[in-house]
């Protein structure tokens, strides 16, 4: 039928995931993660790939990654990369996923970058960025795959730049002021404790959230800069960036949070059908799992039969 379903995947307790489907508001229990405690107290990321979901982590020997598939609702432990990371900038496209930036075992800042297929579990090494950076964050835009913001070698200030690496040529491309402005400051970036860019991609239009200001902002091709669209839904919190997302769901952004850090364990799911106009917000569901979202991921797969 080549229907193409979205399903939202997070964690807002450190030992379960669970899985969102908006279309039928019903909310799934994962299989829990067969790990020990160093694993599940680890910094962690997350990322989906064709019918698999991803989730980078830390065990006593070193960098492992998850792979939990929907085809049979259970855990695997995935094939290593070309170089163990954590702090990296990710995003998927349908079978491919691309990895860049973040930093080693050794705290050394990355500019290396790996593609991941999910129908082979293959991990293959890709050319360098340009610039070495962690706590980036990664999107697919207009067929290829963006990085942006993060923090430098210098360990000092938040990256202004941004690179994009075209998939046909395997080339990097640096964007000067691709990501100029700290949520709510002036001037340089400084290294705050703040979150990686919260952003995502709805129809090759890329959005981002400023936390600081409550506020979406549109990204303008043509002219590299940003223009703000519209507030965040009222009741959605953050500190600093963490404890929220903002996800790609069809042709729907959608921003998911807890409306306190302190109060209640409720995680509210809002949703905005992507237009010309200023966000209008959709509650779809608040579900009681805790306030604050450690890892979310949209996986969109298309059913055929």
């Amino acid at each position: 039928m080549g229907i193409i379903e979205h399903w939202i995947y997070f964690s807002c307790d450190v030992l379960k995931w669970e899985a969102f489907d908006p279309n039928r508001d019903q909310l799934m229990q994962l299989p829990k993660i067969s790990s020990n405690t160093c694993f599940m107290l680890s910094e962690k990321e997350s990322l989906t790939v064709g019918t698999e979901l991803l989730v980078f982590g830390r065990e006593i020997a070193g960098h492992v990654i998850y792979k939990y598939s929907i085809l049979i609702n259970s855990w695997l432990k995935g094939m290593k990369m070309n170089t163990s990371r954590c702090l990296f900038g990710s995003a998927s496209l349908g079978e491919i996923a691309i990895l860049a930036g973040g930093c080693d075992q050794h705290g050394n800042i990355l500019s290396s970058s790996e593609l991941y297929n999910s129908n082979t579990s293959i991990w293959e090494v890709l050319p360098d960025m340009n610039t070495p950076r962690k706590m980036c964050s990664a999107v697919f835009m207009d067929g290829n795959f963006y990085v942006l913001g993060g923090v430098g070698i210098d360990k000092t200030k938040q990256l202004t730049c941004g690179e994009q690496f075209d998939l046909k040529t395997r080339k990097w491309t640096t964007i000067s002021n691709m990501w100029p402005s700290r949520n709510g400051g002036d001037g340089e970036n400084s290294v705050s404790g703040e979150a990686p860019p919260l952003i995502s991609v709805v129809n090759n239009v890329l959005f981002a959230v400023d936390y600081a200001q409550q506020v979406v902002k549109r990204y303008v091709k043509d002219i590299n800069s940003w223009v703000t669209i519209g507030s965040l839904p009222d009741r959605v919190t953050s500190l600093n960036g963490w404890g929220m997302t903002i996800r790609s769901c069809g042709d729907k952004l959608v921003v998911i949070g807890g409306p306190s850090l302190h109060g209640g364990r409720l995680t509210e799911v809002n949703a905005w059908v992507v237009d010309e106009d200023a966000p209008q917000w959709n509650l779809l569901a608040i579900i009681q799992s805790g306030s604050f979202v450690y890892n979310c991921a949209v996986m969109g797969c298309c059913d055929c039969f």
